[in-house]
């Protein structure tokens, strides 16, 4: 078995070529960045991360990001291994919310098992050359075998799984993704609930674990990582499974003190839940943490995804334009030079998955800008065949380059005025409102304000930003019909 394991990673070929994608989600992904002093980028390693979004039989679902590093070999395994450890046959309508929990529990553990066993020759002959190489330490092919060893066998993978069925959710986490589930109400608010924590240095509950194993605790709080790593569980990584007596933070451990055991929250009905799910890596996390700090960072990233999901086409459109945003925010930070700046040197590969409940997509015609805020312009209107005073409130979409003051983030959650849905939308607000009775030229706006007029169409920028725009042509025309004689007099008015 562990041969043929070995084989089909060495090949091309997946245990899951045959599974349906699910096609109710989307995934968005950029590669790790360095950033030079002149403010441009280059990748450090190629992209670690892996995703998995697929659809089985009976009303099951399972979705998964998975945060590589030291290579993608770990992450690659995972995605695949767990798949078909889940979505062939194991899982059923009849299942239980423990017998679901126990299935997820225990593919992790033949996961963690089967990659180490596709290892096992390697490890065996790296530690074989080791011994040999100390008595003839001038050895050079040995050690150069010894160097290809250890990338081969190196690397690990943290991992955040979903998995519906019954219409009900369940998270699997190990290590430090994320899952956060944003559920819409009626009035249009959006309500953010972060699944689960990061097993990460800083977890409370993980550094106990950690303690009462004999590791000092307060040692690696203060580390802040372990093996390079800010996890505390993780799957593969050999230093940390079977050499951590090696390694100063764990060697008074008494036992394996870093676990690829998943930590499982649910089940929570998706019973007439509207709203999304987002699966998201470490390093799309940490980029918009590092650009705009930690506090309000879920929040952000919700309102995000609201404001594409108003205006993209497809899922793969919508999750792909917020890491986008993630990563030029990123870096306009770090070439601001304001305060936060020193912590956007760089950035992880950032992967964000998107799985919509009930949640309704842009229509496609009505597009403004990529990204904007909306902000309400009143425009004064005087109608010749009244004396009462009419405004027009057009709607002015302004770049998301403007919710950055001084290093923080000052308008970037849903209260502040992203769209959200049920909310009104960007693309239809011609209105006109009178001050003492109701205009008769009022529009419920069909969304022509906003409409791309083809190469008119305002276009990115080398960074990917639009300028402020709004088109004043329906003013100009309700304005232009009732002056059209002091307008051919004055040479008109609005744009020649």
């Amino acid at each position: 078995m562990a041969a043929q394991r070995r084989n089909l990673m060495q090949s091309h070929q997946s245990w899951t070529d045959d599974l349906p994608l699910c096609q109710m989600c989307g995934v968005g992904t950029a590669p790790n960045c360095v950033y030079g002093p002149d403010g441009k980028g280059t990748q450090s390693h190629t992209n670690e991360d892996g995703h998995l979004r697929f659809r089985g039989e009976d009303g099951c679902f399972l979705y998964g990001v998975f945060n590589g590093y030291d290579g993608s070999r770990v992450a690659s395994f995972a995605s695949q291994c767990l798949t078909a450890e889940l979505l062939l046959g194991q899982l059923n309508s009849s299942h239980t919310d423990n017998d679901v929990r126990r299935i997820l529990t225990q593919a992790f553990d033949v996961v963690e098992k089967s990659y180490f066993e596709t290892i096992d020759d390697a490890l065996a002959e790296k530690a074989h050359l080791s011994n040999y190489l100390l008595p003839h330490n001038e050895n050079q092919k040995v050690q150069e075998r010894l160097k290809e060893l250890e990338q081969e066998v190196s690397g690990g993978a943290t991992a955040v799984v979903a998995l519906i069925l019954n219409n009900k959710l369940f998270i699997a986490n190990v290590g430090t993704n994320r899952a956060l589930l944003c559920k819409s109400s009626s009035d249009g608010q959006n309500q953010v609930l972060q699944i689960g924590r990061p097993h990460s240095t800083d977890n409370d509950d993980e550094l106990q674990r950690l303690a009462a194993l004999g590791v000092d605790s307060a040692r690696v709080r203060q580390a802040g990582q372990i093996a390079g790593q800010s996890s505390t569980r993780r799957l593969g990584d050999y230093r940390v499974k079977f050499n951590y007596n090696e390694i100063d933070l764990l060697s008074a451990a008494k036992t394996k003190p870093v676990i690829a055991e998943p930590e499982i929250h649910g089940s929570q009905s998706l019973d007439s839940v509207t709203g999304f799910l987002l699966l998201m890596s470490e390093g799309l996390i940490n980029a918009l943490e590092s650009a705009h700090g930690p506090e309000q960072a879920n929040q952000e990233i919700v309102a995000m995804v609201a404001a594409e999901l108003a205006q993209q086409t497809s899922l793969e459109a919508a999750a792909q334009s917020v890491v986008d945003r993630v990563k030029r925010l990123h870096h306009d930070v770090y070439v601001s030079g304001r305060q936060r700046a020193t912590y956007c040197s760089r950035h992880e590969d950032m992967t964000l998955l998107i799985r919509t409940l009930n949640y309704p997509l842009a229509d496609g015609a009505l597009t403004p800008t990529q990204g904007g805020r909306i902000y309400p312009v009143s425009v004064p209107y005087s109608n010749s065949q009244s004396t009462s005073k009419t405004s027009v409130t057009l709607s002015l979409v302004m770049p998301s380059q403007s919710t950055l003051t001084n290093g923080t983030n000052t308008a970037s959650t849903l209260e502040e005025g992203t769209p959200t849905p049920g909310s009104q939308s960007p693309t239809a607000t011609l209105q006109s409102t009178n001050t003492q009775t109701q205009s008769s030229s009022s529009s419920s706006g069909d969304g022509s304000l906003f409409r791309q007029r083809g190469s008119q169409a305002a276009q990115p920028d080398e960074t990917g930003r639009v300028p402020p725009y709004v088109d004043f042509s329906q003013f100009y025309l309700l304005w232009g019909s009732d002056h059209s004689d002091s307008q051919s007099t004055q040479g008109g008015l609005g744009p020649q």
